[in-house]
């Protein structure tokens, strides 16, 4: 916390980051954390999945890199192997929300709805879009966020950006269809305000970090 300030009167709220791999995610949470913390914001961190601490998610992995026979081909099944990594982390998420101010995610729910949908050339409308969110929200019982934050990017500047990283990409990562559909459908999300109020930023463009901490807090 910054010496001098006033710590502002904010209790739990859920921040979600969403994009396309390469959007800018990391870089938004990271400079939204600093941003928050110098307005006196306690900010908790998490990000989906989570490879390496979750059994869940290293199963997302590898199926995702062809180690798992034909278990990426089922769209109900990664759907299921993503929703079981969040379950994983709700208790942590709830005790974060109870202790900080602000806890910030990036990737969450939309991620799976966005993308399973995108993979069964549907829309925000889909099924599956629906049946995500009564498996995680209603059988899982997954908090449901405050603001959901959309990263767009131009498709084929968000994989220039995804090949630039120093690991294997994965199926989803280097179907170039495959996300240009999902960015349509997180367009659709945000557009119909799926789960909570959303907000469209230019993910191309510089980014007022201190604009939008101040709204995001504002809208406690």
């Amino acid at each position: 916390m910054c010496q001098g300030r006033t710590r502002v009167a904010v209790v739990g709220r859920l921040v979600v980051i969403e994009g396309l791999d390469g959007s800018g995610k990391r870089t938004l949470g990271a400079a939204l954390t600093e941003a928050f913390q110098r307005r006196g914001a306690k900010v908790a961190q998490h990000a989906f999945p989570r490879y390496g601490d979750s059994v869940h998610a290293d199963l997302v992995s590898d199926a995702l890199h062809g180690r798992l026979g034909d278990v990426a081909d089922s769209v109900h099944s990664m759907a299921v192997l993503f929703a079981l990594d969040r379950h994983g982390a709700r208790d942590a998420l709830l005790r974060d929300l109870e202790d900080f101010d602000v806890v910030l995610v990036d990737r969450y729910i939309a991620s799976n709805a966005a993308y399973q949908a995108a993979r069964l050339h549907q829309d925000e409308h889909g099924e599956i879009v629906e049946w995500i969110r009564q498996l995680e929200v209603e059988r899982f019982g997954l908090p449901v966020p405050d603001r959901q934050l959309l990263l767009r990017v131009p498709v084929d500047l968000a994989a220039t950006r995804a090949e630039t990283r120093d690991r294997v990409r994965d199926t989803y990562e280097k179907d170039g269809g495959l996300q240009a559909r999902c960015s349509a459908v997180y367009d659709g999300l945000a557009r119909v305000g799926w789960l909570a109020p959303w907000q469209v930023l230019d993910g191309s463009g510089d980014q007022d970090f201190e604009q939008l901490s101040g709204t995001l807090l504002a809208d406690a």
